[in-house]
């Protein structure tokens, strides 16, 4: 268990870094956070008493190492928003371009995301399938089953293989196979689907 009365070896480094950039003038304050009227009156009389004029000092040394540490941390803050912000599109992108049909749904079965190549396997738009249950896209054994095995995640497994048939009406009658997953905070799923087999027609 850690000890609250010691720092912790982050912010003793930044706080060595805060007073390096001081000493060297190199730090760059930043206006987000101004003293107010009543610090600076404090400040003044604590310097211009001769008693207190070392405190007054001190003060303000820590002032300054405070508000350089605050400057420090949103730029490390700024800097990690812009790399997580690149990563999250690469996934985008990798999401979207995947050969394989890949879709995020709620634990009920709702679609809330999906990519070009799924869409493509239920011969319908991506925006289409949006807010549908995807039990809706299959015929009636098939729903069943899918519901079943959404059951099966709930109850603890973490991945279920099936090979269901969408409904007629999505462009002729076709078997799928479907990997359905539960997210490690089990607040999702997520589904791979891909042909098992070429279309039957109508």
């Amino acid at each position: 268990m850690s000890d609250f009365n010691t720092p912790h070896k982050d912010a003793t480094s930044l706080r060595q870094q805060a007073n390096e950039r001081l000493k060297d003038g190199s730090a760059q304050c930043s206006d987000v956070v101004a003293a107010s009227a009543e610090a600076l009156a404090v400040l003044y009389q604590l310097s211009s008493a001769p008693d207190t004029a070392g405190d007054g000092l001190k003060l303000l040394h820590e002032l300054q190492t405070y508000q350089v540490e605050l400057d420090m941390q949103l730029e490390q803050l700024q800097a990690n928003e812009l790399e997580s912000s690149h990563e999250l599109n690469c996934y985008r992108m990798f999401f979207e371009m995947s050969p394989t049909g890949c879709m995020l749904l709620r634990t009920d079965g709702v679609i809330m995301d999906c990519n070009l190549a799924a869409a493509r396997l239920f011969g319908i738009t991506s925006e289409q399938l949006l807010g549908q249950p995807v039990d809706s896209l299959l015929n009636t054994e098939s729903k069943a089953q899918f519901r079943a095995a959404l059951a099966r995640l709930q109850s603890g497994d973490t991945s279920v293989n099936k090979i269901l048939t969408t409904s007629p009406a999505q462009q002729g009658q076709q078997s799928l196979e479907l990997n359905i997953s539960l997210s490690p905070d089990r607040r999702a799923i997520m589904m791979m689907v891909c042909d098992d087999e070429p279309r039957l027609p109508s």
